[in-house]
């Protein structure tokens, strides 16, 4: 039996250095041993995924958790499983459709009667390249949850954010704006014939033009906000790509999908680092592709885009741009 020892040892070598070698390629975990007792965070689509894994990471670290999710059932059991490993008992389960303007107010309503504070948010919830579909209030899916949903949810907390300061907005885009366009022209794709690919690209771009203008308006309150791109993780999301199921991907690019797709705790990590980490106070208005601060696209960062967007966006949730009520939300920030 002896003469399999060497070869299990080295076997045993062998795996130990390719995972560490596929953590490397993926980024590498939190940095930041930073807690936030008592501090409130709300973490969009948390349910599962990523989402699940930064509340979870969160919660660790002392953090009083809001799951904000449209799927109640697994909401509850995500929060009774992050209550379970952490042992903070403040994890607690809410509904939020995104996909629903009426919800999302409601929502909001709830936390600014309910929570003294907002100290995080985490806009992580998203749909990924799914068939034309709309929301309950007509937009695009992708457009309508990835960016108009998470526009609507911010500024209806700005006020309970600013309270708070020192507070953080964390927006998960993705490397996949880099292919993405804002057709001012046609953005709930009603004119063209639909290119789901090009709509998930469109919708993560807005998440960074929008980041960026918030950034502007929030100069001098306290409140940051960045957007990350996560890295491309195994959860829900991809469900609609047939990235994980085809048999090409199983045994073509299985290989490569292991050293490069994260597992939903790794992917997790950019998300915790923008929340806790203390190096990263006043920092805001930048797009971190995992841990590392880097430049987007160039339409990213074009403020006559950023600006025009952040308008056409407020007029389509039913926002104002300056003073008053529309009644259907509350003003804009100025």
């Amino acid at each position: 039996m002896n003469r399999y020892l060497l070869p299990l040892s080295v076997l045993g070598t062998a795996v130990g250095g390719a995972v560490l070698l596929r953590d490397y390629v993926a980024g590498g975990v939190c940095p930041s041993k930073a807690t936030i007792p008592g501090k409130t965070v709300i973490v969009t689509g948390a349910n599962t995924g990523i989402g699940k894994q930064t509340a979870l990471e969160l919660g660790r670290r002392g953090g009083n958790i809001i799951l904000a999710c449209r799927d109640m059932e697994k909401c509850e059991a995500a929060a009774k499983d992050i209550r379970g490993e952490t042992l903070n008992h403040r994890v607690r389960a809410r509904h939020l459709d995104l996909a629903s303007l009426k919800s999302i107010r409601e929502f909001a309503a709830k936390i600014i009667e309910e929570e003294e504070q907002v100290h995080i948010l985490v806009n992580n919830a998203a749909v990924m390249r799914c068939p034309h579909w709309t929301t309950d209030d007509g937009f695009e899916m992708q457009f309508g949850v990835n960016h108009l949903g998470h526009f609507l949810l911010t500024n209806l907390l700005l006020d309970k954010l600013k309270a708070s300061a020192p507070s953080r907005i964390i927006n998960l885009s993705s490397l996949a704006h880099v292919a993405g366009h804002i057709d001012f022209d046609d953005l709930n794709w009603e004119k063209r014939k639909y290119d789901t690919k090009a709509a998930y690209c469109q919708s993560k771009l807005a998440i960074i033009l929008f980041t960026r203008e918030l950034s502007r308006q929030l100069q001098g309150t306290g409140v940051t906000v960045n957007a990350l791109h996560p890295g491309v993780a195994r959860t829900e999301l991809g469900r609609h790509t047939g990235m994980h199921s085809s048999a090409f991907s199983s045994f073509t690019l299985g290989p490569i999908f292991w050293l490069l797709v994260k597992s939903p705790q790794l992917a997790a990590q950019p998300s915790t680092y923008l929340a806790v980490a203390e190096e990263l106070e006043g920092v805001s208005g930048k797009y971190f592709d995992g841990l590392k601060e880097k430049p987007p696209a160039p339409e990213a960062e074009d403020e006559e885009v950023a600006q025009r967007l952040w308008a056409e966006s407020a007029r389509l949730v039913g926002l104002e741009m300056s003073g008053g009520s529309s009644g259907r939300g509350q003003s804009l920030p100025k």
